[in-house]
């Protein structure tokens, strides 16, 4: 399939640059069978059942975004993508010439750190010092905010670019969907008896990269850690024992779930996942998703049209912006029930 085939037109002012005044006032695409309900983010209380399983991602978001200078004297930017230990990350860096393995960099002033080399796009720094790089990052780094939200990050935005129930750090960006819950919410759904359950898929920046290559099928897509608790493997074996369906909250859930999943049975543990899931991948554990609405060209948009079908998902990113839905992180969701495989 071409990358062209997944591209629409997005009218630059329903791009959401703020958060609605508060979680759970967004409206609600319900797709299901065809058919496309406008809704209200409240109506998901009567949309699900109790007999089901609703899975949240409890990554919590770091300020990873860093500026400063090197050694030499130029500004640098830099974007933690990863934490790999106490004192190394994984990193974009952003300045006029690349910086060289064995450099230092200042960053916000107070922070020493050395290049320590290059992993394709990303170069490995350590901080020095004795405290860990994520107590470092909480107290000296900014939020980052994705780069179609033209403000710098505020203190409105450390608390709703995170999620109520985010616990677990290592995401440079929030898992959307999860945005839109509030804790009367969960305890309504819990009061339902719908089963919450949780997994952790740390989401990296490049769930923010268009496709650019021509084919989809040229695409690399990063790696992303996750972990699948045996909790949620017991939940997730109860539900369909009583005929209940699974509700991913977010693709970070679903890829994490369907990549646990890869042998044809979910399994608990953590592993690393590259997982990119286009039309014709044969889902085997999500029947319903919770989502935002995602970029042209990118591979988020790819995932949903192979949940929902292609042709009923494009039929409905069109009507949403017709009917002037909100899109990508801080907008509007969809309900979405899975196409026939």
């Amino acid at each position: 399939m071409r990358t062209e085939e997944f591209d629409f037109a997005l009218p630059e002012r329903l791009i959401a640059q703020h958060p609605p005044e508060s979680r759970g006032a967004s409206r609600l695409l319900y797709v299901h069978g065809g058919a496309l309900e406008d809704c209200r983010f409240a109506d998901l209380l009567r949309l699900v059942s109790p007999d089901d399983v609703l899975v949240l991602n409890d990554t919590r978001v770091i300020k990873a975004r860093l500026f400063g200078s090197k050694d030499s004297g130029g500004r640098v930017e830099v974007l933690v993508e990863r934490v790999l230990n106490g004192h190394e990350v994984l990193a974009q860096v952003r300045a006029s010439k690349s910086p060289k393995t064995g450099s230092r960099m200042l960053l916000e002033e107070a922070l020493q750190v050395e290049v320590l080399g290059r992993a394709d796009e990303f170069f490995l720094l350590r901080f020095a010092g004795e405290e860990p790089v994520l107590e470092l990052l909480e107290r000296h780094g900014r939020l980052p905010l994705p780069p179609y939200i033209a403000h710098a990050a505020d203190a409105g935005d450390e608390q709703r670019y995170q999620t109520v129930f985010a616990r677990e750090a290592g995401a440079v960006a929030a898992p959307t969907a999860g945005l839109h819950f509030d804790d009367a919410m969960l305890q309504a759904l819990r009061d339902k008896k719908v089963q919450i359950a949780y997994v952790t898929l740390h989401v990296g920046a490049g769930t923010f990269q268009p496709v650019r290559t021509e084919y989809i099928r040229e695409h690399a897509m990063h790696s992303e850690c996750y972990e699948i608790p045996q909790a949620t493997v017991d939940a997730i074996i109860r539900v369909r024992g009583a005929g209940g369906r699974v509700i991913a909250v977010g693709t970070t859930s679903l890829r994490a779930l369907e990549s646990a999943a890869q042998n044809g049975e979910l399994q608990a543990g953590s592993g690393e996942t590259k997982i990119f899931i286009t039309p014709g991948y044969r889902f085997k554990v999500v029947d319903v998703l919770l989502t935002n609405f995602h970029l042209p060209r990118s591979t988020l948009l790819m995932l949903v049209c192979a949940f929902g079908g292609m042709e009923q998902m494009l039929a409905a990113y069109r009507h949403a912006v017709e009917k002037e839905y909100r899109f990508f992180s801080y907008g509007d969701a969809m309900l979405i029930e899975r196409g026939q495989q």
